[in-house]
This record gives structure tokens, sequence and C-alpha cells, in this order.
């Protein structure tokens, strides 16, 4: 009933193994991709003709867990997976990254890719599989794609590097890198490291390269037994060559006269007076509105990429390697723990930290189990930003994207939880944007939390780099506009300190490029990235000493584990109790490690002696002060340690006989107790007679 094609290999110390023809047999493309225990469902289809009036392609990737993965039930309510995670969002944009570019111009049908993870073994990340499956589902769909594409994990540890190490594998790993791309190049980097040097993430990139041709050749194998017939491409809906002359005639010099305008805003002006004038022009009969202005953009394209290979000169006047001026400013919000204003350019982040206690961690619930994030980076892109209005919602890939690559580069600087134990939240707000927001946020970052006094070693800055490549040549741009990453073939985007790289993040928009080119990239953003970080120390060059008095104060301190039961009461009722009174946040642990938090340390203190107190055993000798809690013929029970009560008998309340205690005690009062003994039982001995109710003092010391 069915013919199922298999291929398989031994990689990376595990069986990857290729499967199609079983499973959803409908798709244009499916293929099952099995990594020792991990395995994902890879289905691809696309439109046989694109929509009416379609100018774009319209490809769509989605990555998706399913609990049962995992042998898990969904938590919360409808018991069933819901809005995609973080984790499912930024796997959608890593395996959409390097295949957008393999589809041939002119493609136009709609393209949707799936990966489903079908069975996670906790040592195999699905990510890589999944990258791996879509393009062999891609390759022998029969839809254009200029693939297939391999991706690899790379690790590095001991000065050796690790081919998609486990979990285990990757304990103390300086590299968390993922590479894809075709035999001939690298289409895509995703990367965290712990300060390496340049070098040794070029060499981690070419072991991946490397690594993965076996990949490649395996789909290649799959292709050949089970791929469909190639589609046809549509031919070309116009002559673009008859339309570029007249266009060149009709506004060429209007066009190149634009580009000359270096400020974005009042350029931006002239070109849509040249697209006026172009449409004006153009015979419409002949050609429609919407090829004029696709003709002007190949126009842009073409001129930009000239002007700086030939000339030297980019749009805004500069050179290849010159930075944009930069504004650096800190603490200009006066309520805030940490704030940062960074400026470069057209492009401005105001980022913004907060600093929380263990309570305000984030929650994760993945596939591999539920874990608390005590650091997160949240970046927001609103319209403004860019002189336009839009739409108001929820964070978009985009955002989370971009706010996941500032946080890779500011996560390996960050104190460990023991030495700074804070939950720290830190906000971007891109209030300007003309090129690489998402490295503004990480200098923005690395200000505001040297301004909240998070004691980082060392200040962290980005850098976004772009290439003009061409076959008479190529360039490579530093500090790149968004009209340049727009027009050329590659965003290079390199973080890091004065020691080393922390992050890099590299997407091609052609086929492949070089070492040679990756190399000299590299290079020049060590040298941009050096000047960002002179311009960075002006403001500040290191952690606050100590955290900003708007945060608040924590005192961690341990207590015995068989206390913890005291601290906590029954159903939470006594650290309620103390919560409600000092004002203070409490978190205690299962290993009766205890955290005091409080933005008045008075309040943080009154806890913290409450607590103590709690746990805290009476010494014989020792007077405490106490509350009258019952009073009954033969005495009174003071409560004066935590909640331990003792037993002043009648005869040592007053140094003469008494007859009745309520002639001189009554519930509520505050009096000084020395503790006599304890017997056998652990009740206590009091005495108010040896001790000086006015003072305190010890007046009948042992």
């Amino acid at each position: 009933m069915f013919k199922v094609y298999r291929k398989e290999i031994e990689w990376g110390g595990r069986t990857l193994t290729l499967e199609t023809g079983r499973m959803a047999r409908q798709a244009d493309g499916a293929v099952l991709a099995t990594y020792g225990g991990t395995t994902v469902l890879c289905t691809v289809v696309g439109a046989q003709k694109p929509k009416e009036g379609q100018d774009f392609f319209p490809l769509t990737v989605n990555y998706q867990e399913k609990s049962y993965a995992a042998g898990k039930i969904p938590g919360g309510f409808f018991k069933r997976e819901g809005r995609p995670s973080e984790k499912e969002t930024l796997v959608s944009r890593l395996i959409d990254r390097p295949i957008r570019p393999l589809f041939p111009e002119g493609y136009m049908c709609d393209t949707q890719v799936i990966a489903t993870v079908l069975s996670h073994d906790f040592e195999n990340d699905p990510d890589v599989v999944s990258m791996i499956g879509c393009s062999a589902a891609l390759t022998i769909s029969g839809i254009p794609f200029l693939g297939p594409i391999g991706a690899a994990r790379v690790g590095y540890k001991s000065g050796k590097f690790l081919l998609n190490p486990t979990p285990e594998d990757a304990k103390d790993s300086e590299l968390n890198l993922v590479v894809a791309g075709t035999k001939q190049g690298v289409l895509m980097v995703e990367s965290e490291a712990q300060q390496l040097p340049e070098s040794t993430m070029l060499d981690a990139v070419t072991f991946g390269h490397q690594s993965f041709q076996p990949v490649i050749d395996l789909i290649i194998e799959l292709a050949e037994m089970a791929a469909k017939d190639p589609r046809p491409l549509p031919p070309p809906a116009y002559d673009k060559a008859a339309l570029r002359a007249k266009l060149q005639a009709a506004v060429g010099e209007d066009l190149k006269a634009a580009y000359n305008e270096t400020a974005k805003l009042p350029r931006y002006a002239l070109l849509n007076a040249v697209k006026d004038k172009a449409l004006a022009a153009i015979d419409a009969e002949e050609f429609s509105d919407k090829q004029v202005a696709e003709g002007l953009e190949d126009m842009k394209y073409h001129h930009v990429r000239a002007m700086i290979l030939d000339s030297g000169r980019r749009i805004d006047g500069r050179d290849t390697k010159t930075v944009r001026p930069i504004v650096c400013e800190v603490g200009i919000l006066p309520r805030a723990h940490g704030s940062a204003l960074f400026t470069r350019g057209e492009t401005q982040a105001l980022v913004v930290t907060t600093l929380g206690t263990g309570q305000d961690e984030q929650i994760i619930d993945a596939l591999e189990g539920e874990y608390r994030e005590s650091f997160m980076l949240h970046y927001n892109f609103p319209p403004y930003s860019v002189g336009e209005t839009g739409r108001m919602g929820s964070p978009g890939r985009r955002e989370i994207g971009h706010g996941k690559l500032a946080w890779r580069a500011v996560h390996p600087l960050l104190p460990s939880k023991e030495a700074f134990p804070y939950t720290i939240r830190v906000v971007s707000e891109i209030t300007e944007s003309n090129g690489s927001s998402s490295m503004a946020t990480v200098c923005g970052s690395s200000l505001s939390l040297m301004d909240a006094g998070v004691p980082m070693p060392a200040p962290i800055a980005g850098i976004a780099m772009g290439l003009i490549k061409e076959d008479r040549g190529f360039a490579v741009l530093t500090d790149i506009l968004g009209d340049e990453d727009h027009l050329g073939d590659m965003d290079f985007k390199v973080a890091g300190t004065e020691k080393g790289v922390t992050s890099l993040q590299m997407d091609i928009k052609i086929t492949s490029i070089t070492t040679e080119i990756m190399k000299i990239a590299l290079e020049q953003a060590r040298a941009g990235r050096m000047h960002i970080l002179g311009e960075m120390a002006k403001a500040i060059g290191s952690a606050r000493d100590g955290v900003s008095q708007n945060a608040p104060r924590i005192t961690a301190f341990s207590i015995p584990k068989d206390k913890i039961r005291e601290v906590i009461g029954t159903g939470g009722k006594v650290i309620r109790e103390i919560c409600e009174t000092t004002g203070a946040k409490i978190d205690i642990e299962d290993d009766g490690s205890i955290k005091v938090a409080a933005v008045d340390q008075k309040a943080a203190d009154a806890a913290i002696n409450w607590i103590r107190g709690i746990v805290a055993e009476p010494e014989v000798g020792v007077v405490y002060s106490g509350k009258v809690v019952k009073i009954v013929d033969f005495g009174a029970f003071v409560n004066f340690l935590g909640a331990r009560d003792g037993l002043v008998h009648i005869s040592e309340i007053k140094p003469q006989r008494i007859d009745k205690v309520s002639d001189f005690l009554k519930v509520g009062d505050e009096v000084h107790v020395k503790v006599l003994g304890i017997d056998d039982r652990g009740k206590v001995k009091l005495s108010m007679k040896a001790v000086d109710q006015e003072t305190g003092a010890d007046i009948q010391p042992e």
C-alpha cells in the first residue's frame, strides 16, 4: 500500500534517518526526520499558481512542538497546545532564514512549510532535525528550490569543537552555534559564545559547514529515489529590460540626485517624487503602475550597489568602515532601576532595566520540562520609529527574534544567581530606526544594566555588517543602514566585549558566501565594536557600586531544613503574616535558602529578624523580649522567640510572693524574660524577676 523510501547515516555518533512515502502523502513533500530518539514530521505544500496580482513570495514556516512528544499533557485549562511559544517562534525563524534565499526569483506561489515534533528524546534538540527534514521535504516536493541545505549545532569545550552535543556534552561548553548552508557555502548562523575570539568563531562556522556535508548528500540520495518532477517557472510578466531603459531615460538622473541626499527622511521625500514622475512618464497601457514601482526598486538596487562598489561611497556619505555618530546617556528615567538612551545615527534605543525577586522569574513549560528564567530581554518596535502608522499588538516574530539575539549577546556576561540574586528584566523601546536596532538594543542593554548596578565584568557592544557582492568584486559594510540591509546581500551581526564575541548572527540573501568574506566581516566588525565600546565608556565604563536606590535590597541567608515548615506555617499562614506585616518579599528554597527583598531596609531587617526568631533555639541564661499570650493561675505564658512560648511561673514574676497573676500581668503585655531551663519535653522555664523590666538588663547573672 505504501511505497516508503528511507535513507540513513551515522552522524555525530547517532543515526539520522530520512523517510518519505508513509505519512502526509497528500503534501507536495513530506519527510519524517529522526535523529537518535527525536522525530519530526516535515511537510511542504505550494500552490500551483500565484494569486492574482501577487508581487511577493508568500512563504510561511511553522515549527510546532506537541506535548505528547515528551509524554506530557499540556498545562492550563484547555489541555491542548495554544499559541506558539517563544522557542517555537524562534525555531520557525531558524528554518525560514536559510531556505528563503533559495527560492528562485519569479516564484510567487503560496508555500507553507510545517515541522511537527512527534517525539523528543531529551538529548537531541528538534531544531536542527527540523531544518534538515524541511530541506529534504522541499528537495523532493518538485517546488522550485535551489537546495538542499544542511544544518548542525556546534559546541566548543576544552579547545575542541563538538558536533550536535547532547545536553550532557554541552555542559560548560563555551559556544552554542547553529549553522546552515548549501554545499557551496554558509547561509545562516545563530550563536551564543563566552567571549570567544573571532578566529574561533570562524573556525566553528567552518567546522559546522564541513560536518553537515554528509547530510546534504543524504538528502540528494533520497531525492534521487523519491523526488517529484520539478515544476516549471512562470515566464516573466513583462519585458523588464525595456522598462528599465524607459525608467533610466525618464528618471535616471533624478534617482541619482536623490541618493546624493545623505539624510534619510529628505532622501525618502526625493525618492517619492521620483516615483511620481516615473508613473506620470510611463504609459500605463504599456506598463502598469505596479510594474513601474517594481522597476524603480530594481533601479535603486543596482544604483546603490554600483555606487558602493565603484566609488566606496555609501547612501549616507560614509565609506565602508565608518560607524555613524554615537551618543550614549544613562540614568535618564528617575524612577527606573537602570536606564539608557543609545543613539547611533538615525537608530535609537531607550533601554530600561528592572530588578525583581525570585517571585518575578518567568516560568517556562518546555518539552524538556518546566524551568525558571531569571533574565528577560524584551524588544519593542513601534511604527513611529520609522515615521509610519501601524497596528499595535502583541510582539511578532521579528520582535521576538531581535530580543532573543540581544539576550544571547548579553547573557554570557551576567553574574550568577548566587552572586546576584535578582531577577532581571530589560526592555528595549526602539524610538528611531534606520539599521540594526537589535545591535542598538545590545549596546543600550549593557549601559542600562551597568546603570542599574548589575555587576557585569565588561560592557558589551554590537554592530551590524553588510555585503555587496557582484561578479566584479565585493564590499563589506560596517554599521549598515536599513536601505543597505534591504538592497545588500548579507546581514551579519556581531556582539561582544573587548575580549571576544558573545553572539554572532548571520543571514545571507544570496546562495552562499566564502570564508574570506566572513573573515573580513569579522575583522571589520571587531574594529567597529572597539569604537562603539569607546563611545559607550564616555557615559559609563563599568557597573555602578550597588543597585539603584529604587530597586529592592535582597538579603540571602540559610536556615535548617527542618525549620522551613515553621517559617512557612500551616497553609502559608506564618510567611504570609511576615510579608503583610513588614512589606518584604520572601523566597524560600527546599534547601533552606531564604531571600528577603524590600526597597526599605527597615522592612527587610524586620522580616529577617522575625524569621531568625522563628528558627532560633532558646539559650539558657539569655534574656529575650516577649509578649504575654496567656494567663493561668500558676503563671503566664510568654511568646519570646518567634513562635516559641515559655512559662513564667507565678514565683518568677516578682521578687516578692504574689497571690494572683492577673494583678500584675495581662495578655498583650511586653515583658523581658530570662531562660532558666528547658526540660526533656522541650518546655521552657522563664523568669521575669531575674530581669530589669525597664532596661532589659540581667539582674541575676548566673
